[in-house]
């Protein structure tokens, strides 16, 4: 018997992201270019933020406290635990993008996105679909399933 998605709010909106993701990209090429798109995005924002905590960071220690005042031990430890993350992930998202390049370089014929497209309607049919909506309420009607909205 196949386990129940979780129906907590955090995946409920994983699961809507992740069907409208397919519906609005439902070929290899759109999937690439989206994924690579998000990949970028995430390295310029992560690393501006590793940027401005470390210039940040360097001016709390000399320019805001006086000579010799000390830098509260709890915010220090935190903003060097956050910057080392933060180092980490980018890290990953370099190794992550290297392996995208291999993934981005694939090309596949028209029958093969047209076939990405048949499966992405599968996948992620459109919620406000008629016949999505009839079953909906259908579902939501009968009493021994339980409650999902």
């Amino acid at each position: 018997m196949p386990e129940e998605p979780c129906q907590c709010p955090d995946c409920q909106r994983f699961y809507r992201e992740h069907d409208r993701l397919i519906r609005e990209s439902p070929t290899l090429r759109q999937q690439q270019e989206l994924n690579w798109a998000t990949l970028q995005s995430f390295r310029t924002l992560s690393g501006r933020v590793l940027e401005d905590l470390q210039k940040q960071h360097g001016s709390c220690q000399t320019a805001d406290a006086p000579a010799g005042a000390p830098v509260p031990e709890e915010s220090g430890d935190a903003i060097q635990q956050a910057i080392a993350d933060l180092e980490n992930i980018n890290a990953h998202l370099f190794s992550i993008e290297a392996l995208m390049e291999r993934v981005f370089d694939v090309r596949v014929p028209e029958e093969i996105e047209q076939k990405f497209r048949e499966l992405a309607d599968e996948l992620a049919p459109d919620p406000l679909n008629v016949d999505r909506l009839r079953l909906n309420r259908l579902l939501h009607q009968t009493p021994d399933l339980p409650d999902r909205s």
